[in-house]
């Protein structure tokens, strides 16, 4: 992969607790261990949470990029374990709905990292909100987190649905997360599946599927990332699985990197 032209993975759940700020801290970490360059943006921009999950406190965050009183590589944070982050800023509600001036502002000051990372990964807010929309349209990749629960599922089917109709995307990769067994996965697929082709007319992509483990709480309140302090459990070795499917799907890295992204949010801001 060229380090100029940065594959940008957006994650998004629908959702809300079903593991997706998990999922993006520790595939992050992942890539990193593929010798990867990788930029982490908390795009959950009013509720910030990707700093708690690596246990950092920020200076910094986007409400000052925003504000113009700092450029984005003032506020990139480095953790412990060499994945550089985007941090957002919390209880700032206005922020919860960016205006396409906003937005402008992220994207032209994301274009000059370009040439500085090889995976860019968005955690996207959970729902379907402006905010939420606006960064996976513009994405090469859009990973959806669900789990087996049927609210999980409506919701994770209800993002897909805006994506497809509003903004044309039609390439969905699916994570399905805290499963029992390999059964419940793919049953849970089967389920969404189902819906998307019988009422969207498109394919999903299976990406896998983690296990339910107990001690991601564990890492969680200890605010320490879960691979960092089980890098041999069965979830960390499914979430390396992942990691190289996503890689070995092809997406068209020619349309550019950060550019692309730029070009791709204002048709679509």
């Amino acid at each position: 992969m060229k380090t100029n032209v940065p594959r940008i993975i957006a994650v998004s759940s629908g959702k809300g607790g079903v593991g997706k700020t998990n999922f993006v801290t520790n595939i992050a970490l992942i890539f990193k261990s593929m010798q990867k360059k990788v930029l982490l943006m908390d795009a959950d921009i009013g509720l910030s949470n990707i700093d708690i999950m690596f246990g950092i406190a920020p200076k910094y965050n986007i409400k000052h990029l925003l504000s113009g009183e700092k450029t984005i590589k003032d506020i990139i944070v480095s953790s412990s374990q060499g994945v550089d982050i985007i941090p957002a800023s919390s209880g700032i509600r206005e922020l919860t709905q960016l205006s396409l001036e906003q937005k402008m502002k992220i994207l032209t000051e994301l274009e000059n990292l370009d040439k500085d990372y090889d995976i860019f990964l968005i955690d996207t807010g959970a729902g379907i909100s402006d905010n939420v929309t606006f960064f996976c349209s513009a994405a090469h990749d859009n990973v959806i987190i669900l789990n087996s629960e049927p609210t999980s599922i409506a919701d994770a089917y209800a993002l897909i649905k805006v994506l497809y109709r509003e903004y044309g995307e039609k390439n969905f990769r699916i994570v399905i997360n805290s499963v029992r067994n390999l059964k419940e996965a793919k049953d849970t697929f089967r389920k969404i599946s189902l819906v998307t082709e019988r009422f969207l007319g498109i394919t999903l992509d299976y990406l896998g599927a983690l296990p339910y483990d107990e001690k991601i709480k564990e890492a969680i309140i200890m605010q320490k990332p879960y691979t960092a302090l089980f890098p041999t459990s069965d979830f960390s070795k499914k979430l390396r699985d992942i990691a190289k499917e996503i890689l070995h799907r092809e997406v068209n890295l020619l349309k550019g990197g950060m550019q692309f992204f730029l070009k791709r949010a204002m048709q679509v801001g």
